[in-house]
């Protein structure tokens, strides 16, 4: 024990070093923001040390050694792998996305803590002891020994593998993207550099850390990458906790503020500014209702009007600034009548939304009965996928690998739960601070004086803006109606709207950063690991070296990279959807064979078969055909469930086929039975 112990300890110094160094960088870079020196450069600054940090432990932590590239050794002590866990597990949709989405849809947005927290339960109670005392390298090895292996059911054990395979890789793409497209969001905003720019340049660091060591390299670094994260969410709750409640502890302030926030939103709600406002966006969303009846005369007007529009300027000779605003706007007008419906068709549905009334945060599922019953509904319904998802991420089980045994495997899961919930618990209390700033400080202003954060963020994104503020009632007074921000921008945008130096807004990207890059260098070595192990070596080679698998495993994370840096620079969706998407497929797909093989003996290869496949067509399938962004209509919905739920419906079908198809074919033999009974067996 006297080694294990030197290692932590060692590991201990390592750390606290590392912590009082950041500390040290934050005073001299605020120190460096009093004497001048331009905000673009502490971007800079930030951006290159933290990269320049997470290349230098990849280039340190370096191998080929198998064990250590796949597992990292399996000797990362509970409390590191807690760490690590929480920094692979807070992705860009906790720290950028989760608290903009309470601030957006209230109450409704708590499904998603309830969901990822719930979820880290059924991890420790059903999955995660049982992997590690398995004593494997990825999921796939899992099911293919479990429901092939140990009754040499090989051509069994290869179609699990395979299907498992193909899970691991749908799972884990969708969610990378989502990583990527952050990474592209935070770069753009703080260098100034385009968003597909500021995609690769993150890749770099992701590619550095996971090419060169594997999974050695990424859990030392998601270890400081946590640290960075907690300190860069924290400081600007405590911060406007303080602010708004004279309490530095935001969990506390939280109650204290809620009713102030609702006194807040009856007023506006009252305002008859803000009816005038809502009463426009109706008569634009009804004027495109319009025009959509009377197609295609409309858009035959409408492109006429337009042509006739740029003549005119420049018949009289008007300003070149005239006549490229004239030309835009015909440049932009819909090709055709098809592309005009759907233009028009999404326009008119922004314009209702925008006329909607002001839900009232702290209410749940608000509406009339019928609404109310529907959100009530899909709320549980996220839950529930979000709960057997997280029990189902392929790049989170892994990690029960590392550990020296089953239970530093148990504690380390309670060292994730207790990270992961200094931030889950800071997060409904920052949504309700920065919406009651906004809604006090914001709301009233006069568009002459807009504090210059307005305009930084208005000018991140032209084409699709991720903040806005119109003067729709021509008043000169910014309305709650009037302003649109997008749940991706609130938490990075934060520090400036507390007016907080600087500095601060820096540390918050890079803690964004850090949440964005610990997830995706995880999800990319799941991938990796997937197709080099249990396809080219498990199915393909099985006489490859050692170094041969360790580099195939890198090649092939680096080609994934680029395809998923690809995908994420076509700007496919927001973040919470594309990772709630990645939830439901997960649960649907291997959440059922997962515990069935763990807690049923009788499950065989033709139930895990028949379970994978019906769990992850029927998941798909019902994405596809409600989804809008997939080409789907939401009139399609069963049970109005919303697509990003589908594993509501994919996750039961899966566990009755693996029940059905396993009790009408043969059981499993005497060596999967041990087997089981060897997983589920008390630790000694």
């Amino acid at each position: 024990m006297k080694p294990a112990r030197t290692f932590f300890q060692r590991l201990r110094h390592y750390y606290i070093l590392f912590t009082a160094g950041f500390a040290c960088f934050l005073i001299a870079l605020a120190a460096l923001e009093q004497e001048g020196m331009p905000r673009v450069w502490i971007g800079y600054l930030f951006m290159f040390a933290t990269i320049v940090l997470y290349a230098l432990i990849g280039v340190i932590s370096r191998t080929s050694n198998v064990l250590e590239y796949y597992v990292a050794g399996r000797r990362v002590p509970a409390m590191f792998n807690g760490m690590a866990t929480a920094a692979d597990w807070i992705s860009a949709a906790s720290f950028i996305s989760l608290a903009g989405g309470l601030y957006l849809h209230g109450f409704d947005g708590l499904a998603y803590i309830m969901g990822w927290t719930g979820g880290y339960c059924l991890v420790a109670l059903l999955i995660a002891p049982y992997l590690r005392k398995f004593a494997q390298y990825t999921i796939p090895d899992f099911l293919a020994e479990r429901y092939g292996g140990a009754d040499n059911a090989e051509r069994g054990g290869r179609a699990v593998r395979i299907l498992a395979v193909v899970a691991t890789i749908s799972v884990s793409f969708t969610y990378v993207v989502a990583q990527i497209y952050a990474v592209g969001l935070i770069a753009s905003r703080f260098t100034g550099v385009d968003f597909s720019v500021g995609i690769f340049l993150g890749l770099a660091s992701i590619l550095v850390c996971s090419f060169l060591g594997g999974m050695r390299a990424i859990t030392w670094t998601q270890v400081a990458q946590y640290i960075i994260i907690v300190v860069a969410f924290l400081i600007p709750a405590i911060w406007l906790s303080a602010k708004h409640s004279d309490n530095p502890i935001p969990q506390v302030a939280y109650g204290k503020l809620l009713p102030k926030l609702s006194a807040r939103e009856h007023v506006l709600q009252d305002d008859p500014k803000e009816a005038e406002v809502r009463a426009i966006f109706r008569q634009r969303a009804a004027d495109y209702e319009a025009r959509i009846k009377t197609l295609p005369a409309s858009w035959e007007a409408g492109r006429t009007d337009l042509q006739r529009k740029l003549d005119s300027v420049k018949a009289r000779n008007a300003s070149l600034l005239e006549i490229r605003s004239a030309e835009r706007e015909l440049v932009a007008y819909p090709k055709s009548p098809d592309d005009a419906e759907h233009a028009w068709t999404e326009a008119r549905e922004q314009n209702l939304q925008r006329a909607e009334p002001i839900t009232p945060h702290a209410t749940p599922y608000p509406g009339d009965k019928e609404t109310s019953d529907i959100k009530r509904n899909n709320f549980l319904a996220l839950v529930f996928c979000l709960m057997l998802g997280t029990a189902a991420l392929p790049h989170i089980l892994m990690r029960s690998y590392t550990t020296p045994s089953v239970h530093e495997t148990r504690v380390s899961v309670f060292w994730t739960l207790f990270f992961i919930l200094l931030i889950y618990l800071t997060i409904p209390a920052l949504a309700v601070l920065v919406k009651y700033d906004i809604y006090s400080a914001l709301v009233g202003t006069d568009y002459a004086h807009l504090p210059n954060w307005v305009s930084y963020w208005a000018n991140v994104d032209k084409v699709n803006p991720l903040f806005s503020i119109s003067d729709i009632n021509h008043d000169g007074v910014v309305q709650l109606a009037e302003i649109t921000i997008d749940a991706d921008v609130l938490v990075l945008a934060t520090p400036e709207i507390a007016g907080l130096p600087y500095v601060i807004s820096g540390l918050v990207a890079a803690g964004g950063l850090a949440a964005a890059l610990s997830t995706a260098d995880g999800l990319l070595l799941a991938i990796s690991n997937a197709l080099s192990h249990d396809v080219y070596y498990k199915l393909v080679d099985r006489s490859a070296s050692t170094q041969k698998r360790v580099t195939i495993s890198k090649l092939l994370l680096l080609a994934v990279a680029f395809i998923a840096a690809y995908a994420a620079s076509t700007k496919p969706g927001d973040i919470l959807s594309l990772v709630g998407a990645a939830f439901s497929l997960a649960g649907s797909t291997l959440f059922p064979a997962l515990v069935l093989g763990v807690f049923w003996k009788r499950a065989n290869h033709y139930g895990a078969i028949a379970g994978m496949v019906t769990g992850f067509t029927l998941c798909i399938y019902y994405m596809l055909h409600t989804s809008p962004v997939l080409g789907g209509a939401p009139a399609n919905q069963w049970f109005h469930i919303a697509p990003i739920s589908a594993g509501i419906f994919g996750i039961p079908a899966g566990v009755l086929a693996i029940i059905a198809v396993s009790l009408l074919t043969p059981a499993p033999g005497r060596q999967t039975a041990a087997l089981v009974d060897y997983i589920r067996a008390p630790e000694q």
